[in-house]
């Protein structure tokens, strides 16, 4: 697990401060394409770690040097920790008969950039099946576990970790699978991200998945949904339907420290290409926000009895 985070209320800004060892923080993009709207955001909800993806609608591994340098300094100048960043590395957008080479290469352009930026950490997927449905699952499996080895063995010489997130991809919405990446891969450099809110578009329960997963998760993202995957409604955090305050409790009570980080969905979708939050999205990024510092100041802390659980 990530060493244990500031927590006070004084030191955090928030409305309600995080539990202990928990930090609170979002994918900026969520909130605004631009960085100065993204620190506006963080700013606004008192929060000193951020997440990055897109930086005005281009993915932080294509900025040119000039660019992503001032996207540093900006970030420095704020005080704002980046906790991790979020590639295109085997998404949704990228199938498992694609270009590898695509995937590498964005690997190593971030690896000195997330160094850069202070942070070890790096979300990837696990590749969607090919889209003409041209390989069996075991072919499938055998692709995205030799890829996720390459990927991980190229990150540990980097010093980085990659995040596997229950999303798009052959061991997103299965413990089982990604359990056998993470034996298969046996690196370091390898570990899970978990979305609370992933169940509902993919069609599973997230917090069942969690319940498998938890010993392996590094970093956390916060989003909730109800409907299906069909017609997938995003709602504020402990509205929908994906138990996200028993998805936290359970990391809590599994001795999970780390970042907890908010992506609304509500405006923001990539892959449905809406890349826009609008002219209220800092708006509802800090609403968003707020509903996470309540809904954890619900939970228990050591000594204190648990809430009823939540669903």
């Amino acid at each position: 697990m990530t060493p244990a985070a500031t927590t006070s209320a004084a030191a955090t800004g928030a409305a309600h401060p995080p539990p202990p060892g928990i930090r609170f923080a979002g994918i900026g993009d969520e909130a605004a394409p631009a960085l100065a709207e993204q620190i506006r955001a963080h700013r606004l909800l008192g929060w000193s770690t951020i997440e990055l993806r897109d930086i005005d609608g281009t993915a932080l591994a294509d900025l040119d040097d000039t660019a992503f340098d001032r996207v540093r300094g900006a970030l420095d100048d704020a005080g704002l920790d980046v906790v991790c960043v979020d590639s295109r590395i085997a998404n949704w957008a990228r199938p498992i008969t694609g270009d590898f080479d695509l995937d590498l290469a964005e690997l190593k352009r971030l690896a000195p950039r997330c160094a850069a930026l202070g942070t070890r950490y790096l979300r990837v997927m696990s590749y969607p099946d090919d889209p003409d449905g041209r390989l069996g699952e075991p072919e499938w499996g055998r692709r995205a576990v030799r890829r996720i080895t390459d990927l991980a063995r190229v990150a540990r010489d980097a010093g980085l970790v990659l995040l596997h997130e229950n999303c798009a991809g052959w061991a997103g919405a299965r413990a089982e699978r990604a359990l056998r990446l993470l034996e298969e891969v046996d690196s370091p450099a390898l570990r899970l991200l978990f979305d609370t809110g992933n169940g509902v578009a993919y069609g599973y329960e997230a917090y069942d998945l969690l319940t498998e997963l938890v010993p392996w998760v590094e970093h956390v993202q916060i989003k909730d949904a109800r409907g299906d995957a069909d017609d997938p409604v995003y709602t504020l955090p402990g509205e929908g339907a994906c138990r996200v305050a028993d998805c936290l409790r359970l990391l809590l009570d599994h001795g999970y420290t780390g970042t907890w980080s908010i992506e609304p969905h509500l405006s923001v979708r990539p892959h449905e290409g809406r890349n826009d939050a609008g002219d209220d999205g800092v708006a509802q990024f800090v609403r968003y926000g707020r509903a996470l510092e309540r809904l954890a100041a619900g939970l228990p802390v050591a000594g204190n009895p648990a809430p009823e659980a939540t669903r």
